[in-house]
């Protein structure tokens, strides 16, 4: 998920924190640092999520992967958090102090993974995975010519051999569920290479460029087969490690990604009381749509319940122009901006591992500024019962829950307030709590304000969700922190959060190496928290409006700054 920007109107004033007096010189010197960063340090070392940004000057760069890389990386941070603990946060204003916490939190959470996880010795996957993503980025978006973009693509191509290399000399003892996943991924990477890169370019016609093409994109493959063979030989044999990140690094990341320090077992109390809430609800749910059926039968009759698979997009984009209209009718929050993203089929280059996504520009993009909502259709070439099995997933609820979350009034909404965030630090960094923290959020939130007058069954589809994340939230801090197997937290997925079996080993495969995916369930109860505290502390003042529209205008931050500016302390985020 990108959040980027796009024109407001003028109706709303760019948002700042309070701000005291302070001294010009600091906030200026500031300002210099973060820019620094930005280049130095972000985007130097991070060259995909700068094309990802809209800054096509990296174009041809290609993230560093060998243990030079890496301690080239280190120290480059080390020496740069210095220069940031030697900023006095008390000369800045709120708004810069805040930015300083982010850019503090980026560099210790990078440090925390490379020092202490170290992933990058345990992981194969991303080997592999990171660069298909780095020649997605230029695919993705008709931000120049194809042929300008192609010539990025073998730039980076020529540097990915490379890659595999570093990854052979780097990996030491990875968990084997790690070698497993990466096998598994490995098949539909080299499809990618070998299908979908090609035809993302299709017009250019510069017979020697696409020459040039053929032998880099050639060699690639080459070397994610030979990688393919090496992990199944010499890697999988050899994949003893342990996944767990413990929990001392476990408590370290969440306070470095999302400002968040209570006791891991407080948060597990948290955790579990809100997965049994649901639960109960959901039996509640199911009960006012036939009180004498198991809900699991329910929930399987009203996976049937979709549009012809040929009507998807024209269904989908009528809920969207339903939504959007309720969203400013109701009062639910402010709308920025009169842009609507485009509905089209997920592209080819897409499919295999997208369901439904937003593809936005980011931050800095200034050509490709199209906004598009993606849904996959079924193959041509799929079964029925694939067909089928598919559409289950466009069940009427779901597609409520999809659309409310990536769009009106979740990730798409997000992206309309961007340009109205005070500074760069706050368009490029920020938190899961408060991203997808948000959007989840906001699937309960329409349906309590009756999106869908009340109908039991698009609660149940949402409380099916609701108890998904709930579950993630649980095993994610269990086997990462208590000794939680797999096959446990596979048990827990099917038995306490009511998923398919199918669904339950995708998310705790997941889990394993996202030890953090908690942040949906704990962006959303944080901001209900506070919405119920600022309602009490507003009495008849208080609006939804009001408070959605205070809560964007801070960007991704950890809540708990929301928290301090709109309640006026430091009271518990939960």
């Amino acid at each position: 998920m990108k959040i980027i920007s796009l024109i407001a109107l003028c109706l709303i004033a760019t948002f700042t924190f309070p701000k005291e007096s302070k001294p010009a010189q600091s906030s200026a010197a500031w300002d210099k640092l973060a820019d620094d960063f930005l280049s130095q340090i972000y985007y130097n070392f991070n060259p995909t999520t700068a094309t990802s940004d809209g800054l096509h000057e990296y174009d041809t760069k290609l993230e560093g992967y060998s243990k030079a890389d890496v301690d080239h990386r280190i120290a480059a941070m080390k020496a740069f958090k210095t220069k940031v603990e030697a900023v006095d946060s008390k000369s800045l204003d709120y708004d810069r102090q805040v930015d300083r916490d982010l850019v503090l939190g980026y560099i210790n959470s990078r440090l925390l993974s490379l020092e202490e996880i170290r992933g990058w010795e345990k992981n194969p996957d991303p080997y592999q995975s990171n660069i298909t993503n780095s020649i997605f980025v230029i695919m993705a978006r008709n931000y120049a010519p194809q042929a300008d973009r192609l010539k990025a693509v073998i730039a980076r191509e020529k540097q990915m051999p490379a890659v595999f290399t570093a990854a052979r000399t780097n990996l030491k003892n990875p968990p084997k569920i790690y070698t497993e996943i990466a096998l598994q991924q490995t098949p539909g990477i080299v499809s990618f290479f070998e299908k979908d890169v090609p035809s993302a370019f299709n017009e250019v016609k510069d017979q020697k460029l696409l020459a040039e093409f053929r032998a880099s994109n050639a060699a690639v493959i080459v070397a994610l087969n030979d990688y393919q063979k090496w992990m199944k030989a010499e890697l999988l044999p050899r994949s003893n490690g342990n996944f767990a990140i413990g929990a001392d690094d476990y408590r370290k990341k969440l306070l470095y990604d999302e400002g968040v320090d209570l006791p891991l077992d407080r948060l597990l109390e948290i955790g579990m009381a809100d997965l049994h809430k649901n639960q109960e609800w959901f039996k509640e749910t199911a009960k006012q749509i036939d009180p004498n059926r198991d809900p699991q039968e329910i929930l399987e009759d009203m996976q049937k319940d979709h549009p012809d698979p040929a009507k998807l997009l024209d269904a989908y984009s009528d809920l969207l122009g339903g939504l959007r209209s309720y969203v400013a009718d109701h009062h639910i929050m402010t709308i920025p901006s009169q842009d609507q993203p485009k509905m089209e089929e997920t592209p080819p280059f897409e499919r295999a591992t997208t369901f439904a996504s937003m593809d936005t520009p980011g931050p800095f993009e200034k050509v490709a500024k199209e906004s598009f909502f993606n849904v996959t259709l079924p193959e041509p070439t799929w079964s029925k019962e694939e067909v089928e099995e598919h559409m289950a997933g466009n069940a009427r609820p779901v597609m409520l829950a999809v659309a409310v979350h990536e769009v009106w009034p979740g990730h798409f909404m997000q992206h309309l307030w961007t340009p109205l965030l005070s500074s760069k630090i706050r368009q490029v960094l920020g938190c899961g709590t408060s991203g997808e923290g948000w959007a989840h959020y906001t699937e309960q939130m329409m349906l309590d304000e009756h999106v869908a007058k009340d109908d039991p069954k698009m609660r149940l589809g949402q409380l099916q969700d609701a108890l998904l994340r709930d579950a993630s939230y649980i095993v994610g801090i269990k086997m990462h922190t208590q000794g939680m197997t797999t096959a446990e937290a596979e048990d827990f997925f099917v038995k306490e959060g009511y998923q398919t079996h199918s669904i339950a080993s995708r998310e705790t495969k997941r889990g394993t190496a996202d030890p953090t995916y908690l942040v949906y369930t704990l962006g959303k109860l944080q901001i209900m928290k506070l919405r119920d505290d600022y309602k009490q502390k507003m009495g008849d003042k208080f609006s939804l409006q009001d408070f959605h529209d205070k809560f964007m205008k801070h960007g991704f931050v950890p809540i708990k700054y929301v928290r301090k500016d709109m309640m006026g302390d430091d009271s518990p985020v939960l």
